[in-house]
């Protein structure tokens, strides 16, 4: 499946305090780990005015991807986009 682009909306990441990397996202109530770091993309030079800069990750969980969107401005995470992984064809890759 595709990236679906979602309403921007507020998350929780615990990163990894060298790198600065997610290590887990809370949604809601739930607290999924990341498992992978797919995609950086830095924004700090280049951004809507409106926005401020960002750096955008697409990291993967056991469950989904995710674009997680840290907008340092305000300093907070936004879960941007989400790609549900497919049990069956997760276990057949």
């Amino acid at each position: 499946m595709a990236m679906v682009e979602v309403h921007p909306m507020e998350v929780g990441v615990a990163c990894d305090p060298f790198s600065g990397r997610p290590r887990s996202v809370r949604i809601g109530p739930d607290e999924v780990r990341v498992v992978a770091v797919e995609r950086i993309r830095d924004e700090s030079a280049a951004y809507p005015i409106t926005e401020g800069p960002r750096t955008v990750f697409v990291v993967r969980t056991r469950s989904a991807r995710l674009k997680l969107a840290f907008r340092h401005r305000d300093r907070r995470w936004l879960m941007e986009a989400i790609d549900p992984i497919e049990v069956g064809l997760a276990v057949a890759a």
